[in-house]
């Protein structure tokens, strides 16, 4: 092994674990009924990104068919006003949703492409990523402009799946920073803890 492809390593090694400690800068901010929330700033942007993760007594085959119930799921994601699906191609959905907000905030909705890849272990990953362009704007909401995240459930046991939801936003418009952070921790708690009551529900 020559000096250079040594060096060649050792700069790829070291990009690779810089790249993996900067994504993983997440602080806590709430743990409860099982729930863990984290925050973690996005460089350039003035919203937090969030993670929440959860333990669930339901099967990944479960959970994946109660996310891909797009109307029905508008019942356990946070503050969903509507939700529909727009197009669905292999492993590709487009999705459109209406969002409630406080007032004086404009009411929000979001066109999403969410991706599925399944893994080796039994894993489910369904990639998000907003398309703001897709269809028209609708009159009297603002079109969420950013959205990068996922959904990954990974099997823990015969009928335990650990959950992560993992979500960066931005929400198009004017939003109050009090607003903005009240958000970023209710989204995910509330949708885990949603989530988990309709799955102990269902069949």
């Amino acid at each position: 092994m020559g000096p250079l492809y040594r060096m060649a390593v050792a700069c790829g090694f070291t990009v690779m674990l810089a790249g993996t400690a900067q994504a993983e800068v997440w602080k806590e901010a709430k743990n409860q009924d099982g729930i863990k929330v984290s925050l973690s700033d996005i460089p350039g942007s003035d919203y937090k990104a969030y993670q929440g993760i959860a333990l669930i007594n339901a099967s990944v085959s479960k959970l994946r068919a109660l996310q891909e119930d797009v109307a029905g799921a508008c019942a356990w994601i946070h503050e969903c006003k509507l939700q529909k699906v727009l197009k669905h191609e292999g492993n590709k959905t487009w999705t459109y949703s209406q969002f409630n907000t406080p007032w004086p905030v404009t009411p929000r909705d979001s066109v999403l492409l969410i991706t599925t890849q399944e893994g080796a272990d039994g894993s489910v990953t369904r990639n998000l990523e907003e398309q703001p362009s897709y269809i028209p704007e609708e009159k009297g909401y603002v079109r969420v402009t950013e959205v990068k995240g996922f959904w990954k459930m990974v099997p823990k046991g015969p009928n335990q799946t650990e959950v992560t939801y993992q979500v960066h936003t931005e929400p198009g418009g004017s939003v109050p920073s009090m607003l903005a952070n009240k958000f970023v921790v209710d989204a995910p708690f509330n949708t885990l803890k949603a989530l988990r009551e309709r799955a102990a529900q269902t069949p």
